[in-house]
């Protein structure tokens, strides 16, 4: 299977991806699943269900959160397989959430310059079950190649995404593991036998989405 890890939808506030758009196009592009990854919100779940389903997309329902350290913002973590929306808060407590659900935790672009962890990334890195190795929303190959270090370095499961903000993006990464089905997939991640493909997303695109981004809003 083949499954983008990292979508954000216009529910996100700073994406123009419409959830049904984003099915579209991960059909067309030969992706099997996506992961909807807003930013602290969980609106989309139902809609991308639906689409999914309609689609023959196999979806997973995740969140990206705001972590916090003593008060202050130190970066964001991927929750996947959860049930309900998880708060922003503190690292400790938001990790402990998605373990309650009994979801997977990840941690994104870690080593990006203005959206990495600021945390300490060795005792983060220890606490979480996977690393974003690719991220197609990096400046510099150098970033993924970090993230892929850290990852191993810690034996976790290394996933894929494209961090898509508009759908010209869906399918520039995903994460690949031999399964037949969303359980046999999140097992392959849980047993660290994923393996990450996909490429950076062209810079005028990411520019051209920022623009829609602000036609959108105003």
């Amino acid at each position: 299977m083949k499954v983008d890890m990292h979508i954000h939808t216009i529910y996100s506030g700073d994406s123009i991806c419409k959830p049904e758009s984003v099915i579209k196009e991960a059909k067309r592009r030969g992706i099997d699943g996506i992961a909807v990854t807003d930013h602290n919100k969980t609106d989309a779940w139902i809609k991308m269900l639906n689409e999914g389903a309609a689609k023959g997309i196999v979806v997973i329902l995740g969140e990206e959160i705001e972590v916090k350290q003593n008060g202050k913002v130190v970066g964001e973590v991927l929750g996947y397989f959860l049930t309900e929306e998880v708060k922003r808060g503190e690292i400790d407590e938001v990790l402990d959430e998605i373990a309650r659900q009994g979801g997977i935790a990840a941690l994104p672009h870690p080593f990006c310059f203005w959206r990495g962890m600021k945390a300490d990334i060795k005792e983060v890195a220890k606490r979480v079950d996977a690393v974003e190795v690719i991220n197609s929303r990096m400046y510099l190959n150098s970033q993924n190649r970090k993230a892929l270090e850290l990852a191993r370095k810690y034996k976790l499961a290394e996933i894929g995404g494209s961090d898509a903000h508009s759908c010209w993006e869906v399918g520039n990464a995903y994460t690949y593991a031999e399964a037949d089905g969303i359980e046999e997939f999140r097992k392959a991640v849980v047993k660290k036998k994923t393996k990450a493909e996909g490429k950076l997303t062209n810079p005028l695109i990411r520019f051209a989405s920022n623009l829609s981004r602000i036609g959108v809003k105003h």
